[in-house]
């Protein structure tokens, strides 16, 4: 966790088995590329950039998934996406191994509930650390 003035960053937790599956995607298309009959330059040139495409994607998502409190508002960011999440919105937070998208790298995960019944997920690293800063936020949920 890094903190400074009222922002507190919080990385996300990565699964080993996540992470395996995130790279071997792109790795079977190279493989399958590579193992396919020789054709010309001309035919492989898409199957190659939507390889490498999808990589620096899976790459970017698994480097820049985090989690930061920026005053009275959750923000979790994950590659080009992100969730703003005000702070006196969230209504609920528990423990979660829901296999729901969301912006996480782990199975372990905490459940957001937030606004009209929303639901977000997400597996900070050091999840008490998290929990109290967001209880330190917002001391309601306490």
């Amino acid at each position: 966790m890094q903190a400074s003035h009222s922002t507190a960053v919080f990385r996300s937790k990565v699964d080993r088995k996540l992470t395996a599956i995130g790279l071997a995607i792109p790795g079977a298309a190279i493989l399958a590329i590579a193992l396919s009959p020789k054709n010309s330059m001309s035919v492989l040139w898409l199957p190659l950039t939507l390889t490498a495409l999808v990589t620096v994607f899976v790459l970017w998502v698994m480097l820049s998934t985090y989690y930061e409190f920026q005053r009275e508002v959750l923000v979790a960011h994950s590659g080009p996406f992100s969730w703003r999440v005000p702070l006196q919105d969230i209504i609920a937070v528990r423990e979660s191994n829901s296999v729901r998208s969301g912006p996480a790298l782990s199975m372990d995960r905490l459940e957001i509930t937030f606004g009209a019944g929303r639901v977000l997920l997400i597996s900070p690293a050091d999840k008490p650390a998290f929990l109290a800063a967001l209880h330190r936020r917002a001391p309601r949920l306490a």
